[in-house]
C-alpha cells in the first residue's frame, strides 16, 4: 500500500518521464542514419542508443553533451560511417526542441498544488534550462548529472538530491519511467517509487537498458498520478 498523504515532495526523472525523449532521439538520429544509407527500425535505433549512452556514462564523468556526441560517434563506428561535425551534434542540437508528453504540463501544474516538485536528471544544467521552458512549472530543486559528476543509476545522484531536499526518505516519492536508471537505485535507498510506464504495450525496452525492479505503484502516464492524488490510500499494481 502507498499513502500519498505522507509525501511532501515528488522527485522526477525528466527525459522519458516528462519529456518524450524517445521521439526526440529518433527524430535526431534517423536523418543521420539515412544520409549514410543505414536503415534501422525505431526500436533498433532506441536500443542501440541505450547501449551506447550507458557505456559512455561509465567511468570518468563527462558532460552529457559529450555523451550525446559520443553516441553519434558510436553509431558511426558500429555501422561503418564517419559522422560530420554537424551530425555529431545532432542529438545535442535537438534537445531544445524535445517536447513534453501531452499530459505532462497539466499534470505537473496539478501536482504542484499539492507537493513540492524536484528534478533528478542525467543532463547538463544548460540543456535542462532549455527543456525547463517547455515544462511551465517552477521546480523547488533541480539536481543534474553535471552537478553531481555522475549519472544515474549511481546512488550518488539520489543522495545529493536528498541532501539538497533536506527531508527524510519517507517524505519523498520518486517518479520515473526507467526501471534501470531510477526505480532500482531509488528503491535501494529506501525511497518510494512510481513507475510511469510510458512504453506500456510497446515492444522492446526502448531507450533504456532492461532491468528488473518493482515500484510501489505502476501507472501508464503522469495524468493518472495527478488524477489519483486526491485519494489518500491505494494499492500498488
Amino acid at each position: 500500500m502507498i499513502d500519498l498523504n505522507q509525501y511532501e515532495i515528488l522527485t522526477f526523472d525528466c527525459y522519458g518521464t516528462l519529456i518524450d525523449w524517445e521521439k526526440g532521439v529518433i527524430e535526431a538520429l534517423q536523418p543521420v542514419l539515412s544520409t549514410h544509407q543505414i536503415q534501422l527500425s525505431e526500436n533498433e535505433i532506441l536500443e542501440w542508443f541505450a547501449r551506447f549512452e550507458s557505456n559512455l556514462e561509465q567511468g570518468d564523468y563527462r558532460k552529457y553533451k559529450d555523451v550525446l556526441r559520443g553516441v553519434v560517434q558510436k553509431f558511426g563506428e558500429q555501422f561503418g560511417f564517419t559522422p560530420s561535425p554537424t551530425e555529431l551534434n545532432a542529438l545535442v542540437d535537438s534537445i531544445k526542441y524535445w517536447q513534453p508528453f501531452p499530459d505532462t504540463v497539466e499534470a505537473l501544474k496539478a501536482l504542484k498544488q499539492r507537493f513540492k516538485l524536484a528534478i533528478i536528471s542525467n543532463v547538463d544544467d544548460e540543456l535542462f534550462a532549455l527543456t525547463a521552458k517547455h515544462l511551465q512549472v517552477e521546480f523547488d530543486e533541480i539536481v543534474t548529472a553535471e552537478q553531481v559528476k555522475s549519472y544515474k543509476p549511481s546512488l550518488q545522484n539520489f543522495r545529493v538530491a536528498l541532501e539538497k531536499i533536506g527531508l527524510p526518505c519517507e517524505k519523498v516519492l520518486h517518479v520515473a519511467c526507467s526501471v534501470y536508471h531510477d526505480i532500482v537505485p531509488a528503491n535501494s535507498l529506501g525511497l518510494s517509487t512510481v513507475w510511469i510506464n510510458r512504453r506500456l504495450g510497446q515492444e522492446g525496452s526502448g531507450a533504456y537498458l532492461p532491468a528488473q525492479g518493482k515500484a510501489d505503484l505502476e501507472l501508464p502516464d503522469l495524468k493518472s498520478l495527478a488524477a489519483i492524488v486526491g485519494n489518500s490510500v491505494f494499492s500498488a499494481k
